[in-house]
């Protein structure tokens, strides 16, 4: 049996297919710990059979939200987790057969629980940094291409994603790009 859990997401109560949440096994002692991070022959017994092919890292102070973002012609399956602090990560289903079109999952991630997030294909990402600061990491099955990203309003509220604020913080003290500041919402979703 493989080092990791594989955990379903539900929204409403209804499995939103191929996300998951995975927890490694992580050996630890006196002298500290150990846990692979990655593992195919585990991921690919899980059934996440994936090549990844580029690797990315991010650093973000508290009340950064990055997001929601997706790429249009070239969609990308992501592995993400966080190595400092702690973010709630969010994930919505822009797969427009798909039963669960248009709901979303959060998970919070963090250096303390190492839990990773399994994101499919034509899934919006974004996340917001709970603690002081935070890095992030995350694998991806195909390269980055400029000018490939489209993205969704972190609040639209046809999806209504429900984000936790940072300690002492409120929505109008977030730190947003430019750009996340003007997406349109799933209403107007084009891929």
């Amino acid at each position: 049996m493989g080092k990791i859990t594989v955990e379903e997401c539900k929204c409403d109560g209804q499995v939103i297919q191929g996300l998951k949440v995975i927890t490694p096994t992580v050996f630890g002692d006196e002298r500290g710990y150990f846990m692979e991070t990655y593992n195919y022959n585990d991921m690919k017994e899980a059934g996440l059979d994936y090549e990844f092919v580029q690797d990315n890292q991010s650093a973000s102070k508290k009340g950064v939200l990055r997001g929601l973002h997706f790429q249009k012609e070239f969609p990308q399956d992501k592995l993400v987790r966080v190595i400092r602090g702690e973010v709630f990560d969010v994930a919505v289903d822009l797969r427009e057969e798909s039963e669960t079109f248009g709901k979303w999952f959060g998970v919070r991630l963090s250096e303390e629980n190492k839990k990773q997030f399994f994101i499919p294909k034509n899934f919006a990402h974004g996340f917001i940094v709970l603690s002081d600061y935070a890095e992030f990491c995350y694998k991806c099955t195909d390269f980055y291409h400029p000018n490939d990203e489209g993205g969704l309003l972190w609040k639209d509220p046809q999806i209504g994603v429900q984000w936790p604020m940072p300690d002492g913080m409120t929505e109008d003290d977030l730190i947003l790009s430019d750009k996340d500041k003007l997406w349109g919402g799933i209403a107007d979703y084009k891929k």
